[in-house]
């Protein structure tokens, strides 16, 4: 795996982390933040489940499946403010875990 890609994936990941932590609080943002978010978060997984399969790590792809799925902003899943409080920290962890166990380490194997 190319370091640049390695670096690309940990510039989507670092980006989607931010911007799911930003969406915590409640009340701060207006819709179209939310609808952005989805594109985001949906686009960084769909990287990282590119890289995760190529790197033959068939756990992160099947979890960055589920997170573009969930995230899939052409059909959206709706769901209560404090249930997508949850899902946007976890998801959040996710993705800085993702910096670290898919990285530049990766590239030797």
């Amino acid at each position: 795996m190319n370091k640049e890609v390695i670096r690309n994936k940990n510039i989507a990941s670092g980006i989607a982390t931010l911007m799911l932590l930003l969406a915590m609080p409640s009340g701060i943002w207006p819709y179209g933040y939310y609808v952005l978010l989805r594109w985001v978060v949906a686009g960084a997984a769909v990287f990282i489940w590119w890289v995760a399969s190529e790197l033959e790590r068939k756990n992160w792809s099947w979890l960055m499946i589920g997170i573009a799925i969930l995230f899939n902003p052409l059909i959206p899943i709706y769901l209560d403010k404090g249930v997508w409080v949850v899902i946007d920290f976890i998801v959040a962890i996710l993705f800085l875990i993702a910096i670290f166990k898919l990285g530049e380490s990766e590239t030797n194997k």
